[in-house]
């Protein structure tokens, strides 16, 4: 037995030093595989460098017979930490690069990692039992030592199945609940916001599509349409759940938005996974590159290019994230301005018919909505003084960027300017958090921005001081600023 046990410390050894030194010979990729398992980034480059030195330590431990027992605990304790971190990374739906042997091997995450340094556990437990025993011994009598030691790699081992249980378990519940989080602080504009920033020029590629073609990014928006990049992986199972949906999707709306399916790995899984679904537009990265210029950190995840060639979106991440922006992208009429969530293009395929633009002069339709703390509002109420009636979503990522605009706006109002009523989707508290001092009023289900004629956000049209359209519909950022700096400022009406 202890010919074996002298085997397995040499070949935990030599697996903790080539790990060690192909992190060495590759630190960037070190840091960045970190960031994607969820390390902070100003600890990532610390941890980057502790982290090859730690192995290196634990090889150098393994080796000798008298620190060998010592080395097999300190292998199974940090295996044990890459266990807890890939578990949660993968309840997460998220399938990071392990980066476990840098330059030299790197594929993404996995059960199949999990069981991987599961097996190299039980490999320590064989050391720590016998590592201290002399190879080629025949017979040793177990004494205290090494019962002790036979304990420790016994309670080791359960704890590490407990573990490996309560991740099952437990943990895709909890990754539901952290991407339901980040999904709030997004529309909060709260906590970090991932992806680049809504209006930044898209990032220009060329990648092959599975059949070996180069496909560029022009090439996508050559038509004109918007453009939807899905990032997936073939490792990763929500991934292959979404692909049926994409498909569709690819032929459903073929001539509103181009959809690109961008995937990782080998070009032939690819090509299968896109043969089985009945994929169209399959490119291949075979490193991170594109999704590093994008700034995606797990799949299955997307960005919306409008027809501009700008970013139009915030990363939508998993199915209900991806069709978010898919309703998005097949309502967008130009860049400036996102569909609301009830805007043609929803999940069974079926359009409702465009809303009709109001009629400069005809009377403002009836708008009696709850503000933010649940009293009803009546437009008609209102009358007096012109009023622009500004459509509004704090999820939208248009409404985020003109926001500081908007409040700029509030504190150098001019005198006898028309006030401003925010009619928005979303809950009273994100209405809340965005801190603006015009009046907001919930519309939960749109109804009475369609009856205004708006089919997205931010959007608005003057009413006058008698209730009466007074304006065109001003579409975008841009649009709804130039209707507040031109806006006639009527005096009161008098009776």
């Amino acid at each position: 037995m202890s010919w074996i046990a002298f085997l397995a410390r040499l070949f935990l050894a030599a697996v903790f030093l080539v790990a060690a030194l192909g992190k060495l010979a590759d630190r960037r990729g070190s840091r960045r595989a970190l960031t994607e398992f969820g390390v902070p980034r100003v600890l990532a480059a610390p941890v980057a460098a502790m982290l090859p030195v730690i192995e290196l330590a634990v090889a150098a431990l393994l080796v000798p017979r008298a620190t060998a027992r010592s080395g097999a605990i300190a292998a199974m304790v940090l295996l044990g930490v890459f266990i807890v971190a890939i578990g949660i990374s993968l309840a997460r739906g998220r399938q990071p690069d392990c980066h476990c042997f840098g330059q030299l091997h790197s594929a993404p995450v996995g059960w199949s990692t999990l069981a991987r340094n599961g097996a190299f556990i039980g490999i320590a437990a064989v050391a720590l039992r016998w590592g201290g025993e002399s190879p080629g011994a025949i017979a040793v009598t177990p004494g205290a030592v090494a019962w002790i030691a036979l304990a420790a790699a016994l309670i080791a081992l359960v704890l590490a199945l407990a573990e490996g249980w309560l991740l099952l378990e437990m943990l895709p519940q909890q990754g539901r609940i952290l991407s339901r989080l980040e999904t709030v602080e997004g529309t909060l504009g709260v906590g970090p916001v991932p992806g680049l920033a809504v209006g930044e020029q898209a990032p220009a590629f060329e990648l092959r599509d599975v059949d070996g073609e180069r496909r560029t990014l022009s090439a996508l928006r050559a038509t004109g349409i918007p453009v939807l990049l899905v990032f997936t992986n073939p490792d990763c199972p929500p991934c292959d759940a979404l692909l049926p949906d994409v498909a569709r999707w690819q032929r459903e709306y073929e001539h509103r938005v181009a959809i690109a399916v961008i995937g990782r790995g080998a070009v032939e899984v690819n090509r299968a996974k896109a043969e089985r679904h009945g994929l169209r537009t399959v490119l291949v990265q075979r490193n991170r590159a594109v999704s590093e210029a994008y700034d995606i950190d797990s799949t299955p995840s997307a960005v919306l290019i409008d027809t501009a060639g700008r970013i139009a979106s915030r990363i939508g991440r998993g199915g209900e994230g991806i069709e978010a922006l898919l309703h998005q992208a097949v309502g967008e009429r130009g860049a400036g301005h996102e569909p609301a969530a009830s805007a043609p293009g929803g999940s069974n395929g079926r359009h409702a018919p465009e809303p009709a633009a109001p009629v400069l002069g005809e009377p403002a339709p009836p708008l009696v909505l709850p503000d933010l703390h649940g009293r009803m509002t009546d437009l008609a109420e209102l009358r007096g003084a012109p009023a622009v009636v500004l459509f509004w979503s704090p999820s939208c990522g248009y409404c985020q960027q003109m926001l500081p605009e908007l409040k700029s706006w509030e504190r150098r109002r001019p005198p006898r300017s028309p006030r401003v009523i925010l009619v928005s989707s979303g809950t009273a508290d994100a209405n809340r958090a965005m801190g603006l001092d015009s009046p907001i009023v919930l519309d939960a289900d749109g109804s009475a921005m369609r009856r205004f004629g708006a089919d997205g956000t931010p959007m608005g049209v003057l009413v006058d001081a008698d209730g009466r359209i007074a304006s065109p519909l001003a579409v975008g950022a841009r649009g709804v600023m130039s209707l507040l700096a031109r806006a006639p400022r009527n005096e009161p009406a008098r009776g």
